[in-house]
């Protein structure tokens, strides 16, 4: 893997043949040469990435590609999902200020398991200073890829700063990807994201785009990942690890949803027969 792409990962995950498939998001904080060989620290990443089917992983610092192939190695399973296409977007447009620190490396992915059965993961790892910019950005890089692939369901995630200062109020109202309501933000700001205690920030946020893959979410799905609490650390264990908490959603598999479709039509069949 080239030095450029280092910090920001995709990883394909397809490790459960479970019902719903798990989209996490997770800023691992400085992976680099010393976390990996933090024992107490790697097991833990492990835990908390062989959760997730699709798993987006940011801050990976790894330019003599070391780490990801000790990953892949603990974590290889069964693929539910293909990668169908993908594009590292270059912001030059002409009359268009490149404000990305980290241009996205955009990933379009086939899930026939899945009730919505193909979805583009736009990613991002803003900058603090400039996250208000970079989060409006990405309703370009979604119209750039809607006309490129032609492609209808699309999932923003990763760090976007989007919580506490860097983000204040007054700012929301600039923001495109905020004030479209066809935008659909899983991960809100009343969520925490952050293992400091003393710090309450909605940093990390989930956003989807597309009427079938808002419809296939499982309800009360996204959800934000304490890995402090699940697995009894301290606040200096967990710090080892991250000082952000991954975020998550679920999409319904093909099976359940076409079994809700047929519940609901016979809920209907028998409420019409009783009248």
């Amino acid at each position: 893997m080239s030095q450029e792409l280092a910090p920001l990962l995709l990883l394909l995950l397809s490790i459960h043949s479970a019902l719903a498939l798990r989209i996490c998001s997770f800023n691992v904080r400085s992976f680099g040469e010393s976390k990996q060989e933090d024992q107490n620290a790697m097991d833990v990443i492990v835990k908390v990435i062989k959760r997730c089917d699709i798993m987006l992983l940011m801050e990976i610092k790894d330019s003599n590609n070391r780490i990801c192939p000790v990953l892949m190695e603990k974590l290889n399973g069964e693929k539910l999902v293909s990668v169908k296409r993908s594009y590292h977007y270059h912001d030059y447009q002409d009359g268009d200020v490149d404000v990305f620190s980290r241009e996205p490396f955009v990933v379009w992915f086939q899930s026939p398991h899945t009730a919505v059965k193909d979805f583009v993961i736009i990613p991002l790892h803003t900058t603090p200073e400039t996250s208000v910019k970079e989060i409006d950005e990405l309703v370009d890089v979604y119209m750039d890829m809607k006309h490129r692939w032609k492609a209808e369901n699309f999932i923003f995630m990763g760090d976007f700063n989007a919580g506490c200062s860097y983000v204040p109020k007054k700012a929301w109202k600039n923001i495109r990807l905020r004030t479209d309501p066809r935008f659909i933000w899983l991960i809100g700001d009343q969520e925490d994201t952050t293992v400091k205690r003393s710090t309450k920030c909605a940093y990390d946020r989930i956003v989807l785009r597309g009427q079938e893959i808002v419809s296939s979410v499982v309800p009360k799905s996204n959800s934000v990942f304490d890995f402090q609490k699940a697995y009894k650390l301290t606040e200096e264990e967990a710090l080892d690890v991250s000082d952000h908490f991954p975020v998550e959603f679920k999409l319904q598999s093909s099976r359940a949803f076409t079994n809700s479709k047929k519940s609901v039509t016979v809920r209907k069949k028998t409420k019409s027969k009783r009248s």
